[in-house]
């Protein structure tokens, strides 16, 4: 069932999603994740996602906890890219980049919403042509639909003209219920490569192969003993904060902590993910007066490729005018006993 729990304001719910197996609290602004609750091996219930108690930091911090992140998600070469002939300027906000979507993108927008039925909720937001520098107007949905152990996220969008989209959800998962970080959580990513990055986190076109790299999780392994390897492209990305590119169609991603018996596996209709431990998580205040510190969470952005305007010869993140955006993302959380 889903209930609205609360108003932040005029404009502002927070909505629960509600079964035998999770509890997940969403909201209209930025359709943002704020709780997903579920139970261990000894049947404890826990949140497993980062987020605030004040819904206000929500609103004005960065590190998107939770949220949707567009028009484009990842960043953006300098801040501009050229799409038929015409040169689009956008705000620089990460370094000398874009960054998911520009100063105000969909993360820190109210979006309508309509309760379609017991276990789905339809979120809908226009961004008007020139929007953080995009062109055309997009009509865009998000659909969260909680089954039994698993939430799905279907994004759909169409443009009035040629644009770039490229959606995600941004939820910083911690399976022991941020009771220790994520060193012990064991991750397996079927990737044969990853995208290398810049000092700035930028992709530079650059694939490399997984093999005998910090990289490679085509089999379970632990977080904390790669992330510290020496690497260069760890070096760069201060940790894990790189595209790995999928080499199978669904189950593409695998987070299992052994304590708690708790699992997530992600499966996306997308490339590839953004794999990111928290790198710069800096102490803030969080939930239940708990502090976030560096890799007290890992996220599984999934995506294509980021920065693709510049690197792929046919873009993926091109949207044509006429033509539907339709990815799909599910999240199912198990318990192993």
């Amino acid at each position: 069932m889903i209930t609205v729990t609360k108003k932040i304001d005029d404009q502002i719910d927070l909505l629960t999603m509600k079964n035998d197996e999770l509890e997940i609290v969403v909201s209209n602004y930025g359709c943002t994740i704020v709780k997903v609750l579920m139970k261990d091996k000894e049947g404890n219930r826990d949140d497993v996602v980062l987020g605030y108690d004040d819904f206000s930091q929500y609103q004005t911090l960065d590190a998107y906890l939770g949220a949707l992140v567009g028009r484009v998600a990842n960043r953006i070469k300098k801040g501009e890219f050229t799409l038929n002939g015409e040169t689009y300027h956008l705000p620089i906000n990460n370094g000398p980049n874009s960054l998911h979507g520009g100063i105000k993108g969909f993360s820190y927008q109210v979006f309508d919403y309509q309760i379609v039925n017991d276990y789905t909720i339809e979120f809908h937001y226009v961004s008007k042509d020139g929007e953080e520098g995009y062109p055309g107007e997009l009509d865009f949905k998000a659909i969260y639909t909680l089954n039994h152990d698993t939430l799905t996220i279907r994004y759909l969008a169409s443009s009035s003209k040629d644009t770039l989209i490229n959606i995600t959800n941004h939820s910083y998962f911690n399976l022991s219920g941020k009771r220790e970080n994520i060193y012990r959580h064991l991750l397996k990513v079927h990737a044969h490569q990853f995208a290398c990055v810049d000092k700035d986190g930028l992709t530079t076109g650059k694939m490399r192969d997984v093999t005998d790299t910090p990289f490679d999780f085509n089999e379970f392994s632990y977080i904390g003993e790669r992330v510290e390897m020496e690497d260069e492209q760890l070096k760069l990305g201060n940790g894990f904060d790189h595209p790995f590119i999928f080499n199978k169609k669904e189950n593409q991603v695998e987070l299992f902590h052994q304590g708690t018996g708790r699992k997530l596996t992600v499966s996306t209709t997308l490339p590839g993910a953004q794999i990111y431990t928290a790198n710069y998580l800096d102490g803030r205040l969080g939930k239940e007066g708990q502090h976030y510190y560096q890799r007290d969470a890992v996220c599984i952005e999934t995506q294509n490729l980021p920065d693709a305007i510049h690197i792929e010869k046919n873009p993926s993140t091109i949207l044509k005018k006429g033509d539907l955006y339709d990815e799909t993302t599910s999240y199912k959380f198990e318990v192993i006993k």
